[in-house]
């Protein structure tokens, strides 16, 4: 099924009955979580089935005296004569406009329903066609605009709210939630919504697991981040009773080549065929300086598996790590895959928001990937740095990191304290070594000392007290942690690579000394080119 639609008049859009992810729709900027039309030859124009058919002309209530014709309003979003005459706004969805007059209603204030059957309340709710200042009866929240009411009970309710459903499905909880108006404080000894790890009002609404007592804050779980990607109709009470979050699909990832028995009785492999390389690797006891695991590109330690041809270790865990698996960021399996299945050999890793080229996990349905070293971080965890438990916080806007100031949309928070980290300093190792330096370093959480100065040694530049560090005790050596760990710590450099672009191998390198010319834009190779010393050629990696 087509449709031609007056924003994209080059090509139809098709109709889609599939779910899509992390994609708004063009006509109302709300996500599309059903069936949706879009342009399939430019890959864009969304819409929710509802915004594509939606009529080009209507004659409303509001403005009985002429027809409004569907506009672009974020056309004209300096211009107040294109204002939204019930919310007041000129948002980025369509409109209904009167150019007589002056007369504009966005599409989801002009489809107000005058009455609506919510799953959230027991009786019909209608909507208040004016802007007011007012609290929200089911989420707590304050907000400006036109609440949908019940005038029996003297309900007023947000309109977003007023959609939410009486049970969900939370990818990081195994049983179904149910919405509940209130929650009785002697059911939890300290109410905390564990989608973000952050306190919940008991007087208000909440999602409940009445079996495990799982709170969640209503916004949290309706959050499409968190929400399962199951059929909630044909989800029964007693189902997923033995679903475990960490569930997997056992994928073999290696053949053992050979075994011997260790002095514990243990039978090892000691030559195995791993799918991610081409050679056998031998699992070996030798130590190895500033070398990296192809896997989760942390230093290689003692034992683990190398190839005797070519510069490949892996760890013991990553060689065991599974193939597809569940993870609590995410509604789909998890794939995993030695390299990025991409040009460029590396990739983006939505948890720590750092480049990595080890092995990622990749969702085969929409566009979230995730370093090993992520994937393998619990949602609940406790750390050195921190007497309390800490849980994974996922929430829409960023919050400080207590080890180094930064701020992110992930982070693990205490649910006593203020005390939150984010996936990058969960993930610092403890110690770590720089370049020839004898001595190890150690991770610090507070100044080494009382004297008021502190500064990086490598780096020379001034260090926060405030922010964790590596010291060496031996020598009084600090150091920032970027420092000594480098810029990319999630990347291994001097890897080779085959490219159709180019007839020999090329070596993956961070900085060029020279700064030597791209050889196809010819502008400097800065950082992250890809180098052939066979004949001295390079490429930025966006060139390849």
């Amino acid at each position: 099924m087509e449709l031609q639609h007056f924003c994209h008049p080059e090509h139809p859009l098709i109709f889609n009955e599939k779910r899509i992810y992390d994609t708004d729709c063009y006509g109302c900027d709300k996500p599309i979580l059903g069936p949706n039309y879009s342009c399939t030859k430019c890959d864009h124009f969304y819409h929710h089935k509802s915004c594509a058919e939606l009529p080009l002309g209507l004659h409303h209530p509001l403005h009985p005296k002429h027809p409004l014709i569907i506009f672009q309003s974020w056309r004209y979003y300096d211009n107040k004569d294109y204002e939204c005459e019930i919310c007041k706004e000129n948002q980025g969805e369509y409109a209904y406009r009167c150019s007589h007059c002056n007369f504009n209603l966005h599409i989801t204030c002009a489809s107000l329903a005058p009455t609506m059957e919510a799953e959230v309340h027991d009786h019909p709710l209608t909507p208040f066609w004016k802007w007011i200042t007012f609290t929200c009866d089911l989420c707590g929240k304050k907000g400006e605009g036109m609440p949908y009411q019940c005038n029996p009970c003297g309900f007023e309710i947000h309109r977003e709210c007023a959609s939410f459903l009486h049970r969900v499905k939370v990818v990081r909880h195994k049983h179904p939630l149910n919405l509940i108006h209130s929650l009785d404080v002697h059911q939890l000894d300290s109410p905390f919504c564990q989608l973000c790890a952050q306190q919940v009002d008991t007087n208000y609404g909440v999602y409940y697991c009445y079996r495990c007592d799982f709170v969640a804050h209503i916004h949290c779980a309706m959050d499409r981040r968190n929400m399962e990607d199951i059929n909630l109709l044909e989800l029964k009470d007693d189902e997923n009773e033995d679903l475990e979050l960490d569930q997997f699909v056992h994928l073999a990832t290696y053949k053992v080549k050979k075994t011997t028995v260790g002095e514990d009785g243990i039978e090892i492999a000691t030559e195995i065929e791993h799918f991610s390389h081409e050679h056998d690797l031998k699992y070996t006891y030798e130590v190895l300086n500033n070398e990296k695991c192809n896997g989760c590109v942390r230093a290689i330690l003692p034992p683990f598996y190398s190839c005797a041809k070519c510069s490949f270790f892996l760890h013991k865990s990553c060689v065991d790590l599974p193939r597809k698996k569940r993870y609590p960021l995410h509604q789909h399996p998890l794939t995993l895959f030695p390299k990025k299945p991409s040009r460029r050999k590396w990739f983006f890793c939505n948890a720590c928001s750092q480049y990595c080229n080890g092995f990622t996990y990749i969702c085969e349905d929409c566009d979230f990937e995730l370093d090993v070293q992520c994937f393998l971080t619990l949602d609940i965890l406790t750390h050195e740095s921190h007497k309390h438990q800490l849980i994974l916080s996922n929430t829409g806007y960023r919050q400080s990191c207590s080890g180094c100031g930064s701020k992110s949309l992930l982070v693990f928070r205490c649910t006593i304290c203020e005390f939150a980290l984010d996936f990058n300093c969960v993930e610092l190792p403890h110690t770590t070594r720089y370049k020839q330096h004898e001595h190890p370093f150690t991770l610090f959480y507070i100044a080494e000392d009382n004297s008021g100065e502190y500064y990086c040694d490598i780096c020379e530049e001034e260090r926060d007290p405030n922010h964790w560090f590596y010291y060496c005790s031996d020598c009084s050596y600090p150091t920032h942690p970027k420092c000594i760990l480098g810029k990319y710590p999630k990347c291994k450099f001097e890897g080779v690579y085959t490219f159709s672009r180019h007839p020999h191998p090329l070596t993956f390198v961070e900085e060029p000394k020279d700064h030597p010319p791209c050889d196809t834009c010819e502008d400097p190779c800065d950082e992250f080119i890809y180098q052939c010393v066979q004949c001295n050629f390079n490429i930025h990696y966006f060139c390849l």
